[in-house]
């Protein structure tokens, strides 16, 4: 204890105050770090022990609050020491949604974190002469960053990225360190996150309006009457992202990044979600009803750890469930000619995509090399999904060599679909793909990669509100279509009754139906997106309502010229 005079001198009620709360202190800290040994995957074994981290935090929280002089006095507590504990709570409602998607946990990180800056917790940190000291509020503020970039608050995150700079350069002149590079680099990969999405919107004051690309009111074509769809419902996602070269910020490729949000609902009311700064609400273990799917989000996973995790939500899928697997990344090709001769084809003869290899060591890769007839091991084969097919899954292939995908099989009976990108993108928007695919892009916000695609960088507000006006008709003509279409793949109408998915089904069309009339991506088959099953294409990616749909949104946009019109030719 640091209190001014002999421990003698402070009376019992006093001294049990600070007891207790070194008690709180140190019991917090266990059950924290005790967090980092629960397993990352199931939805069970870890819920009890977050609740009870939570319920110290609650009691910490409440009790300097209410002792904070004499915690002061007594023990010398210091404002850092009590942003520490608001960042710790922080970092548990992130945590708690990475576990659960529920988006009002965000709010709740962003409450705390915002109320350390608003009180300037770590103010008096730099005047310490502790580097260790400097790095917490390194750490906090980036995971402030994360959570304003989740909440698309991009006004603020620059704001956070200029302080930030700011205090990298402090800490760097002030101490001789050797993470100045790490820390440099942190500045670097937010700013390039930040200026990833290809297209501003701006208001009548030239300002940069932010869009929110979770699903929405009105968003989403309604089920009309007579519509004979599936009840199966999203109740879990991967989203696994393994590019080389593309824009990432702690653990979140630019993708993956957009993919979980396009399964996320919007909050509803964000503002009345916020609670005071700095007030404590303890997350209920049972949210009463879950709004989004569950998701894990794997970034450059091995073979391993992403078989692992689709294990268990294999094992975990509830009935007249549905299982997403999104995968963004690099394309794997068949070795040697063997693949290709002959002619027997099975799900391991075409590639597939990455896995990671630093964190597996597998006996055998030297064999591997030497054998050319041997198959890729750190690579996800088509075949390495079937056994997961005998319940109802929903693939996303976004990759070079996404058509490996097109040979699945379903063994079983249980839908499945694959969605798959385009695996050649005409020469002009190759160098685009550090920012994030296109593919990816238009299952996001299929308004923002059309304007991508059309060479568009900004538009006008007034204008994207019409156009998205136009999207959300051409929406309901898709998916009326889909639904009349009497020679479809019952797969897709089984998936068609969950929003999240059927908003999927029906950017894909959108997407396929764009790049089909693009007068660039024409010249190249390659360049079109492709499905499993296939869909009929006179009645969906290539109908005449649906063109008519795309010419208008050209001419809308002024950039009818770089779409092919049937109407025009004259034979």
């Amino acid at each position: 204890m640091t209190g001014v005079g002999t421990e003698d001198d402070i009376p019992p009620g006093e001294r049990k105050t600070v007891t207790d709360f070194c008690y709180l202190l140190d019991k917090s800290k266990q059950l924290f770090n005790g967090l980092r040994d629960l397993p990352q995957y199931g939805h069970k074994q870890w819920q009890s022990y977050f609740g009870r981290t939570f319920d110290v935090y609650t009691k910490l929280w409440k009790f300097q609050q209410q002792h904070r002089q004499v915690l002061d006095n007594r023990y010398g507590l210091k404002r850092w020491q009590i942003g520490e504990v608001a960042s710790k709570i922080g970092q548990l409602y992130y945590h708690y949604y990475l576990r659960t998607s529920e988006t009002s946990y965000l709010n709740e990180a962003f409450s705390f974190y915002s109320a350390i800056r608003q009180r300037s917790y770590y103010y008096q940190v730099n005047k310490e002469d502790r580097p260790e000291l400097v790095v917490k509020k390194l750490r906090y503020y980036a995971r402030y960053i994360v959570v304003c970039l989740l909440l698309n608050k991009m006004d603020l995150v620059k704001v956070l990225v200029k302080e930030l700079s700011e205090e990298i350069e402090d800490y760097t002149q002030r101490f001789n360190t050797e993470d100045q590079l790490e820390w440099n680099l942190v500045l670097q990969e937010v700013a390039a996150f930040v200026e990833a999405d290809p297209v501003m919107v701006l208001n009548d004051d030239n300002a940069v309006v932010i869009m929110s690309n979770r699903l929405q009111e009105g968003i989403v074509p309604q089920l009309e009457q007579g519509m004979v769809v599936g009840q199966l419902t999203l109740a879990d996602a991967l989203i696994i992202g393994n590019c080389n070269n593309q824009v990432k910020f702690s653990e979140l490729t630019i993708d993956m990044f957009r993919m979980l949000q396009a399964l996320e609902r919007e909050p509803v009311n964000l503002a009345a979600q916020m609670t005071k700064p700095g007030t404590l609400q303890e997350p209920s273990e049972k949210p009463a009803k879950r709004e989004n799917p569950h998701k894990y989000l794997l970034y450059k996973p091995t073979f391993s750890q992403l078989y692992t995790f689709l294990s268990a939500s294999f094992k975990e899928l509830p009935a007249n469930s549905v299982l997403l697997v999104y995968l963004s990344a690099t394309g794997v090709f068949p070795t040697g000619r063997s693949d290709y001769e002959g002619t027997c084809h099975g799900p391991y003869d075409f590639g597939g995509v990455l896995t990671n290899t630093n964190r597996d060591v597998v006996n055998g890769e030297a064999v591997q090399k030497r054998n050319q007839a041997l198959k890729e091991m750190h690579c996800l084969h088509p075949g390495d999904l079937f056994p997961f097919t005998r319940k109802p899954l929903f693939i996303i292939v976004d990759s070079s060599n996404s058509t490996a995908y097109k040979n699945f099989s379903n063994l079983f009976g249980q839908p499945v679909v694959c969605l798959l990108s385009p695996t050649v993108y005409p020469k002009s928007m190759q160098d685009q793909t550090q920012r994030g695919s296109l593919f990816t892009l238009f299952l996001y916000s299929p308004l923002m990669a059309f304007l991508s695609v059309c060479g568009l960088s900004s538009l006008r507000q007034s204008l994207w509100d019409k156009a998205q006006d136009l999207l959300r008709k051409a929406s309901r003509d898709i998916g009326q279509a889909l639904v009349r279409c009497r020679s479809i793949d019952q797969a897709f109408l089984q998936f068609y009754g969950d929003e999240f998915l059927r908003l999927l089904i029906i950017r894909f069309v959108f997407c396929s139906a764009t790049l089909r009339l693009h007068k660039l991506f024409r010249q190249e088959s390659r360049s079109f997106p492709e499905s499993y099953p296939q869909l009929p294409k006179q009645d969906t990616v290539e109908s005449s309502l649906l063109q008519k749909h795309v010419l208008e949104l050209a001419a809308m946009l002024d950039v009818q010229d770089l779409f092919y019109d049937s109407t025009l030719d004259t034979y």
